[in-house]
């Protein structure tokens, strides 16, 4: 898993990040993103951020990826813990 977090001053800017990011993944909270671990996503998703955004901020701006291995432990409250499981509806 990989978990995007960015702090970008510029509404116009984050809010076209966001959505960007969600194309790969899901909104864990409001400027945090969780997606699946895949090299070529990342890849894609670091050149975007070098080549459309970067240039783009301001002194203040930041966005951290972290990578999660298996080994990490993840431990989830309140509404987070629906995310913890996959869920089967059967009709």
């Amino acid at each position: 898993m990989i978990v995007i977090s960015y702090d970008i001053s510029n509404d116009k800017l984050r809010t076209k990040f966001a959505k960007y990011l969600c194309k790969y993944g899901h909104r864990l909270q409001y400027s945090v993103f969780e997606i699946d671990n895949n090299e070529r996503v990342l890849n894609n998703i670091e050149a975007d951020i070098k080549n459309l955004f970067e240039k783009k901020f301001t002194q203040t701006d930041s966005i951290i990826i972290f990578r999660i291995s298996k080994n990490c432990k993840i431990t989830r409250y309140g509404y987070a813990k629906n995310d913890n499981s996959d869920m089967i509806i059967v009709t």
